[in-house]
């Protein structure tokens, strides 16, 4: 397996929607999801969301998303410019620090 460059700690944005499910949201708002989708594959292409994503399958929960960002900064521009926050479709978010076990040691 090929050594990379591994950072110690990454921050983690949770969203939950104001949809039930993946599909909801996909129907109601496929403008928003297209936006979403093309700022995030640019923060990817920059190398400051180095993924991201929605939980599926969770019937009893609404739709909750994730990124994985390289800096608080990059994380805090990542969740004020989506275009779901900004349309008021997200009730709760949080920035969480994460250690990475397979990082370099800072």
């Amino acid at each position: 397996m090929a050594e990379t460059s591994r950072s110690a700690v990454y921050f983690v944005v949770f969203c939950v929607t104001a949809f039930p499910s993946f599909e909801d949201a996909r129907g109601k708002a496929p403008d928003l999801i297209a936006a979403h989708i093309a700022r995030s594959k640019e923060l990817h292409t920059e190398g400051t969301l180095l993924m991201a994503g929605a939980f599926v399958e969770n019937p009893d929960e609404p739709l909750t998303t994730m990124g994985v960002l390289t800096s608080r900064e990059a994380a805090e521009d990542y969740i004020k410019g989506d275009p779901f926050v900004q349309n008021g479709l997200v009730k709760q978010w949080t920035i969480r620090k994460w250690a990475n076990m397979f990082g370099s040691v800072v």
